[in-house]
C-alpha cells in the first residue's frame, strides 16, 4: 500500500496543518532558555559537540548602516553593468517594457519611486527567467511646465527671444533629468543609464515628425478655426487630457431675457404682441453673451408660455423648469400655454446687449432640462456644441477674446482689454442690467476646467489650430484596444469611454519650447503651405541639427524653391515659419516610433499611473493606430496614485510629503526620519495593492522594515545551518531523504509555481503574501522547529543531517530568487554570504527559481499532514507546557492512515523516528489499539483525518487517539530531550555522536 501511495499522481498541496505549526516548541528553542547554574555547568561540557549555526550575515542592519551596505552591494554585484550583460547574452525571447517618460520638471518623488520600482521588479523577473529585457528609460522634456519653471526667476522673461527661452528650458530639463536619473540608479533600477531617450534629442524629434508626416498624408491632421480649451494663464490651447476639474469653482451665473422680435408662427395666437414676451436664458459664463448668435431649444421637450405675476411679462421656458425658475426669481408664473420644442421654430430674439443683432431660435440636442431654463444661450466661439449649431446653420463664429483672455477691440470700448473671467465678466453683467435684460445674478458652485499646470481657470475660445481627427481613428483604436490585456480589468471601460468622448485632438500649442509644427504661411493671405516635400525637407534638417534650426536658420534654408513653386507660390520670402509647437502628448505619444525596435515596434508592456488612461496610453494608441492600424503595446498595467498613510493627498502644508531620498538616507533628525535604505522603499511598492491608491508614511515604512527584518532572520537561520555544507558533494537524493524533507521540497515546488504565476500577473503584493506565509508558516514555525535537533545534535556528516541541509540549501535558493526582483540588495547580500559559493556570479546572473517538478510528490503530504493533525491534538492537550517532557501515544485503527504513520516510524516506540521528530515529543509510540492498562483519568484526545488520494479515487476517513504521558526519562545534558537514563549522562543517541565525533 505504501508503494502505491508513493506512486500516486500529482496534485495540489492542501496545507491543513498550518494552524498547528504555531504551537510547536523545539529542543533547540528550549536550549536557548535560561537554565539553572549547576545544570548549565554540566551542559557546558558538551557545548562544543553541538553544531550551532554560524554566519556573518546580520539578523538586521542598524538603520545608519543600511544605505552604506546597499551602495557597497550595488558596486560589488555590478548593478550598473547588469542591463548591458543581459543584452549581450543569448536569449530565446525578448521582453520589452517601454518606459513612459516622466516629466523633466522637478525632483524625484514617491510617485516616481512607485512607477520605476514596479517596472524594475517586472524587468528583473523577466531577465531572471532568461528573457533579453529591452528597457530604455526616457524623459519628457518639452512643454509649458518646464518653460514656466525655467523662466520663473528670470526678469522680463516674457520679452525674451525664443532661442533664449529654449536654451533656459533645455538647461532646466537637463538638470532635472540628472537629479531623477541619480535617484533611479540609487533605487536599484536596472537600465543602461548612458543611453536613455529624451524628447529633445534630434533623432527623437525627427522620428516624431515622421509620424506627423504619415498622419498628415493619411488625412488625420488638419487645420481649422473652432473653439478649443484655452489657458489664458499660459496663453495656449490645451487638449482635454491637460485639464483638471475644480469641483468647487464659483461662477457668477445669470438669468436673463432675450426679447422676442419674431414670435414662432405656431405660437402667434398665444403671444399676441399686446404684452412684451421674451425667452428666459440661464448661463454660468456671462462674459460669453457679447458673442451670442442664437438661442437653442430641445425639439422633443415641452415648453411653456408663462405670465409673470410680478411684471405681467410673458416668458418662454421649459415646462419642467417653470417652478424652479419662478422660485429663483422670487415670483410666480402662470402657465398660459404649453407646446413642443419644435413649435419654437422660426422665432427670433433681440440680442440682450447689442442693439440690432438678431438671435434666432434654433433646435439642438445638447440642451438639457436638469438645470437652467431649458433654453441655451449659444456663443459659437466659446462652446463645442455651440460651434456645431453654428456650423450647421452657417452662423458667424466671431471670437472677441484674445490669447490673454481679454476682450478685443471688436468687443467694443466698454469691454476692450478687460479680463473676461474678472472685470470683463462684471462689465457684461452691468451691460445686461443697464439693458433691462438681467433678471437675477447668483453664485453657482460647479465643476470647472483648470489648466493642470498653472492651476488657473480655462476658457473655451475659437482660434485657428491644428487637430488630429480622432473621430476617424476612434473606431479602429477601440477595436485594437479590445485585444490588449489591461490590468486591472476595471481600467478597460474607463479607457474606452475616454476614447469615445474624444472627437478631435488639438495638437498645436502657442509656445516655443517644443517641436515646431512644420508649416509655412503666406505672409499676405495667411494660407498654409505644408506637404510631403516641405515636411521631408524639415525632417532632414531636424535630424542633423535638432529643432533649434526652425528658429535659427533663415527660411530659405528650411523651405525649398521647388516646394514653393509646386504649391503655386513665387518666392520663398513670401512665406514665414509657423510659430506653433506640437502638444507634448504628441511628443511622448510618438515615443514608440523612436524607442521600440524591430519591424513590429511593439512593446510587451506599458506600465504607468491611471492618469495615463487619458494621456500617454491614449496618445500612443492614437498615433500608432493612425499610422499602422495597431497598438504599440500588448499589455497595459495601470497603477494608482500615492497618498499619505491616512489616505490624504500629500501636501507640504500638511507636512505629509514623503521624500524618497529621506526614506533611503534619513532626514536631518534620524529619530524622526530614520534611514531605511532602498529595499524598504521597494518592499513598500511590492506589498501595496498598487491597482488602487497607494499609502505611504512612517507607520507603513516601519512595518516594511520590520517585515524585511523577519525575512532576514529566516535567511540567517538557513545560512547559519549551511556552514560546512556543499550542495555539490553533500546533497542527499530526494528519494533517500526523510519524508518530512521530501514534503518540504513538495511545498517548495508549489511555492515556486505560485510565485512565478503571481509575477506573470504583475501581482507583486501576492508575491509578498506568498513569501511571508511560506517563510513564517512553512519554514520558521514548522520546518525549522522540528529539524533543529537533527541540525544541532546529529553527526556533522550524518545523512539525516545532510538530508535537511539539502532542503535548506534548496529553500534558501528558491526563496532568495523569489524575492530578488523586489529586494535586489538583500538577495545579492545573501549570495555574498553563501558558505559554498565563492566568487559567485550573483543571483541575477544565475537565473530564476529552479524547483524540480520531481519534488512534487502527491500523497507524501498525507503522511506529514496526518502526523501534523495528531501533533496538533497532542500539543493542544498540554497547552503551555514543554512537549519534550512528554511521551505521546498514538492509536490508529489498522488501515491506510496507520500505514502512512508506519512509514514515518517503523518500530512501535522511538525517540529518534521521523514521526517523533514531527511530534516534538521525547518519545512516540504508535499502536493499532489502546493499551489494556491505562490510568482511568488519562486524557484521550480523539480525532479524524481524511485521506484523499488518486484524485479522489481513494478516500478514507480514519480516526485516531492521542495520549500525552509525562516521560519517566531524565533530560539529556547535550540535546535537552528527556531520553537519558541519568541527567548527568547523555542519551544513547548523543553518546554515539560524541563517540564518533570527527568521523564521517
Amino acid at each position: 500500500m505504501l508503494r502505491a501511495w508513493r506512486a500516486s499522481p500529482r496534485r495540489q498541496l492542501r496545507a491543513r496543518c498550518g494552524a498547528a505549526w504555531g504551537w510547536v516548541r523545539s529542543a533547540a528553542s528550549e536550549a536557548d532558555s535560561r537554565q539553572p547554574e549547576a545544570e548549565s555547568r554540566q551542559d557546558s561540557r558538551y557545548r562544543d559537540t553541538v553544531l550551532l549555526p554560524h554566519s556573518r550575515f546580520a539578523a538586521q542592519l542598524p538603520g545608519r548602516l543600511q544605505p552604506e551596505a546597499e551602495l557597497e552591494i550595488q558596486q560589488k554585484s555590478g548593478f550598473l553593468e547588469l542591463y548591458a550583460w543581459q543584452r549581450q547574452r543569448k536569449a530565446k525571447q525578448e521582453f520589452c517594457l517601454h518606459d513612459g517618460p516622466p516629466y523633466a520638471n522637478g525632483d524625484p518623488h514617491v510617485g516616481h519611486a512607485l512607477n520605476k520600482i514596479l517596472k524594475d521588479i517586472t524587468n528583473r523577473f523577466y531577465m531572471m527567467r532568461g528573457y533579453k529585457v529591452h528597457y530604455v528609460p526616457g524623459w519628457d522634456c518639452h512643454g509649458l511646465p518646464i518653460e514656466l519653471k525655467a523662466l520663473s526667476e528670470v526678469k522680463g522673461a516674457e520679452n525674451l527671444p525664443p532661442m533664449e527661452i529654449r536654451q533656459k528650458a533645455r538647461e532646466f530639463a537637463e538638470r532635472a533629468i540628472e537629479k531623477q536619473k541619480s535617484a533611479f540608479i540609487r533605487w536599484g533600477i536596472m537600465a543602461d543609464w548612458a543611453n536613455c531617450y529624451r524628447t529633445f534629442d534630434p533623432k527623437y524629434e525627427a522620428n516624431q515628425l515622421r509620424v506627423f508626416h504619415k498622419m498628415y498624408d493619411k488625412g488625420f491632421i488638419y487645420q481649422d478655426y473652432k473653439p478649443v480649451f484655452w489657458s489664458p494663464s499660459a496663453k495656449t490651447a490645451l487638449a482635454e487630457a491637460e485639464l483638471e476639474y475644480n469641483e468647487q469653482h464659483v461662477s457668477r451665473s445669470v438669468y436673463m431675457k432675450f426679447p422676442l422680435l419674431k414670435s414662432p408662427p405656431k405660437l402667434a395666437s398665444v403671444i399676441d404682441g399686446s404684452s412684451p414676451a421674451s425667452v428666459l436664458v440661464w448661463t454660468t459664463q456671462p462674459w460669453t453673451v457679447p458673442a451670442n448668435q442664437a438661442v437653442c431649444y430641445m425639439p422633443d421637450s415641452t415648453y411653456s408660455v408663462v405670465k409673470c405675476a410680478t411684471t405681467g411679462e410673458r416668458f418662454i421656458l421649459a415646462a419642467d423648469r417653470v417652478e424652479s425658475t419662478a422660485a429663483v426669481l422670487d415670483t410666480q408664473f402662470e402657465v398660459i400655454s404649453t407646446c413642443k420644442g419644435v413649435d419654437l421654430a422660426d422665432g427670433s430674439c433681440a440680442h440682450p446687449t447689442i442693439p440690432g443683432r438678431v438671435s434666432p431660435l434654433l433646435p439642438a440636442n445638447h440642451v438639457t432640462m436638469t438645470k437652467g431654463t431649458g433654453l441655451v444661450h449659444t456663443a459659437p466661439a466659446h462652446g463645442m456644441e455651440d460651434y456645431s449649431v453654428a456650423s450647421h446653420h452657417q452662423l458667424p463664429t466671431e471670437c472677441l477674446v484674445d490669447e490673454r483672455g481679454h476682450f478685443t477691440e471688436a468687443a467694443g470700448p466698454e469691454l476692450k482689454n478687460k479680463n473676461v473671467l474678472e472685470e470683463g465678466n462684471e462689465a457684461v453683467i452691468k451691460m445686461l442690467r443697464a439693458a433691462g435684460s438681467l433678471l437675477k445674478e447668483e453664485k453657482y458652485v460647479h465643476s470647472y476646467p483648470y489648466d493642470w499646470r498653472t492651476k488657473k481657470p480655462m476658457i473655451i475660445r475659437a482660434s485657428k489650430q491644428w487637430f488630429v481627427n480622432t473621430a476617424n481613428v476612434k473606431a479602429t483604436a477601440q477595436e485594437v484596444l479590445k485585444k490588449v490585456k489591461i490590468i486591472p480589468t476595471s481600467a478597460v471601460n474607463r479607457m474606452l469611454e475616454m476614447l469615445d468622448r474624444r472627437t478631435f485632438w488639438c495638437i498645436s500649442r502657442q509656445r516655443c519650447w517644443g517641436v515646431p509644427i512644420p508649416v509655412f504661411y503666406q505672409k499676405n493671405t495667411g494660407e498654409s503651405l505644408i506637404n510631403s516635400e516641405t515636411i521631408t525637407d524639415v525632417i532632414k534638417i531636424v535630424e542633423q541639427q535638432g529643432t533649434d534650426a526652425w528658429w535659427t536658420l533663415p527660411i530659405e534654408q528650411m523651405l525649398s524653391k521647388e516646394a514653393v513653386a509646386k504649391a503655386g507660390g513665387h518666392d520663398v520670402l513670401d512665406y514665414v515659419k509657423g510659430q506653433d509647437v506640437l502638444d507634448i502628448w504628441f511628443d511622448s505619444g510618438t515615443s514608440w516610433a523612436h524607442v521600440l525596435e524591430g519591424a513590429e515596434q511593439r512593446a510587451d508592456t506599458y506600465l504607468e499611473g491611471k492618469d495615463q488612461l487619458g494621456g500617454w496610453f491614449q496618445s500612443s494608441l492614437l498615433t500608432s493606430v493612425a499610422t499602422r492600424k495597431k497598438a504599440p503595446y500588448k499589455t497595459l498595467v495601470v497603477h494608482g496614485f500615492t497618498l499619505g498613510e491616512k489616505g490624504e493627498k500629500m501636501s507640504k502644508s500638511i507636512g505629509n510629503v514623503v521624500d524618497p531620498d529621506v526614506v533611503i538616507n534619513g532626514g536631518e533628525d534620524h529619530t524622526k526620519d530614520p534611514p531605511y535604505g532602498a529595499d524598504v522603499l521597494r518592499w513598500w511598492v511590492a506589498e501595496s495593492n498598487v491597482f488602487t491608491e497607494v499609502l505611504i508614511g512612517p507607520v507603513v515604512l516601519n512595518a516594511a522594515r520590520d517585515d524585511i527584518n523577519k525575512l532576514r532572520n529566516t535567511l540567517r537561520f538557513m545560512l547559519g545551518n549551511l556552514a560546512g555544507f556543499s550542495p555539490e558533494t553533500d546533497s542527499i537524493p530526494a528519494p533517500e531523504m526523510y519524508i518530512v524533507d521530501q514534503y518540504m521540497l513538495h511545498l517548495l515546488q508549489d511555492y515556486g509555481s505560485k510565485v512565478t504565476e503571481a509575477y506573470k500577473q504583475y501581482d507583486y503584493s501576492k508575491v509578498v503574501r506568498l513569501l511571508q506565509a511560506f517563510c513564517s508558516r512553512n519554514l520558521s514555525n514548522f520546518y525549522f522547529t522540528i529539524i533543529k535537533d537533527r541540525l544541532y545534535c546529529e553527526k556533522e556528516k550524518d545523512p539525516k543531517r545532510r538530508s535537511c541541509q539539502t532542503v535548506l540549501a534548496e529553500a534558501l535558493d528558491v526563496v532568495v530568487r523569489s524575492f530578488a526582483p523586489i529586494l535586489p540588495h538583500l538577495a545579492e547580500e545573501v549570495f555574498q554570504h553563501l558558505p559554498y559559493k565563492k566568487d559567485s556570479e550573483g543571483v541575477f546572473r544565475t537565473g530564476w527559481i529552479n524547483a524540480s517538478s520531481g519534488w512534487k510528490k502527491p500523497g507524501i503530504e498525507e503522511a506529514v499532514e496526518g502526523a501534523c493533525a495528531m501533533r496538533d491534538s497532542f500539543l493542544g492537550s498540554i497547552s503551555g507546557k514543554n512537549a519534550l517532557e512528554y511521551e505521546v501515544v498514538i492509536v490508529i485503527e489498522p488501515g491506510l492512515l496507520f500505514e502512512l504513520m508506519e512509514a514515518l516510524q517503523a518500530e512501535e516506540s522511538s525517540s529518534v523516528s521521523q514521526l517523533n521528530e514531527i511530534m516534538t515529543a521525547s518519545q512516540t509510540t504508535l499502536l493499532s489499539e489502546l493499551p489494556k492498562e491505562i490510568p482511568a483519568d488519562t486524557n484521550i484526545i480523539k480525532g479524524t483525518f481524511l485521506i484523499n488520494l488518486e484524485g479522489g479515487d481513494i478516500r478514507e476517513e480514519s480516526s485516531y487517539k492521542v495520549i500525552a504521558l509525562p516521560t519517566a526519562k531524565a533530560k539529556c545534558p547535550r540535546c535537552r530531550r528527556y531520553t537519558s537514563d541519568s541527567s548527568s549522562t547523555p542519551c544513547p543517541r548523543c553518546l554515539e555522536v560524541i563517540a564518533g565525533k570527527g568521523s564521517t
